[in-house]
């Protein structure tokens, strides 16, 4: 059984449970049993208003398009259900950051809290056709400001995995050539150019690694034009432990010289290595069990996401 199988079995159980829902929501255009009919229900209780809003003020779509989806299995949905109580809580901010980075010594405010989602920066720093937050344009899941004991800030981006997995397929366009390959041949640019150059960089086109690619030149951007007073940028890959079909498939042919796994091959790709790292939920959020009055946010996460018990 698939790592995504055995998660729609597990949401099926919890739908019933927790969500008192009976499925067969639209997906796409589609009806499925492990998306709810009452979307909103996806999002936890405590942060399922004010995330709405958010998403709202800051004219941010969702992945569905302009509300929360149904999908059980959402990363989008995933992402903001850990993160997104947060962005109010600097105390629970600089302890994950904390745990990521050692320089870190607190978190810092990025919009109207310390977790904003679906950045892109504050100018289309890659020259995309369109600059809106969640479509059509390069952006990261969510993204947090750490302060470094040197007094600088450091620019977390955060990219959110669920059951996501891809096949060995080039998205290759002249198209792509015109907006990127500028960026990838410029001299201080992070990605190495003796490695990814060969055939036209269409190495760099096959999933995960094209998000990768797009992700890794805007947080270089953002920070060459200090946005948020930011003198470098971490980039996080928030992958499960369990989904082995992600993390273990090197879907470009080339990148699999750098290792078998995405992360030994897309660190093979940097010029700084440092810059990316594979984190699970779990782990990204391991320090807050520490703190008592995350107990509620925890019991959820775990319940929904993290035990293995059917």
């Amino acid at each position: 059984m698939s790592y995504r199988d055995d998660q729609c079995a597990k949401v099926l159980k919890l739908r019933n449970e927790m969500f008192n829902d009976i499925g067969g929501g639209l997906h796409n255009g589609n009806a499925y049993e492990f998306v709810l009919q009452n979307p909103i229900l996806n999002l936890w209780e405590e942060i399922r208003n004010d995330s709405i809003a958010y998403f709202k003020n800051y004219d941010i779509e969702w992945h569905n398009g302009t509300s929360p989806e149904g999908h059980l299995l959402s990363s989008n949905i995933a992402c903001v259900n850990h993160l997104f109580y947060l962005r109010q809580r600097q105390d629970f901010a600089t302890q994950v950051l904390k745990n990521i980075d050692t320089r870190i010594v607190s978190a810092g405010i990025i919009e109207d809290g310390y977790v904003a989602f679906e950045i892109n920066g504050k100018e289309n720093w890659l020259g995309e056709k369109s600059h809106k937050r969640g479509a059509l344009s390069t952006s990261v899941d969510a993204v947090m400001i750490g302060k470094k004991n040197d007094g600088k800030n450091i620019l977390v981006l955060i990219e959110w995995k669920y059951t996501e997995h891809y096949v060995s397929t080039n998205l290759h366009k002249p198209a792509h050539d015109a907006i990127y390959k500028p960026l990838l041949e410029e001299k201080d640019c992070p990605v190495k150019i003796e490695v990814s150059r060969q055939d036209n960089f269409k190495a760099l086109y096959y999933e995960p690694f094209y998000q990768l690619m797009r992700q890794t030149l805007l947080g270089w951007k953002m920070v060459k034009n200090n946005e948020y007073n930011c003198d470098e940028f971490l980039h996080l890959h928030v992958i499960p432990d369990g989904n082995e079909e992600l993390i273990n498939n090197v879907t470009a042919p080339i990148l699999r010289e750098h290792g078998n796994t995405i992360c030994e091959a897309w660190k093979g790709v940097l010029k700084k290595p440092d810059l990316y790292k594979i984190i699970s939920p779990e782990h990204l959020l391991e320090p807050l069990k520490n703190l008592p009055d995350a107990n509620s946010l925890l019991e959820y996460l775990g319940k929904r996401y993290w035990n293995d018990e059917r």
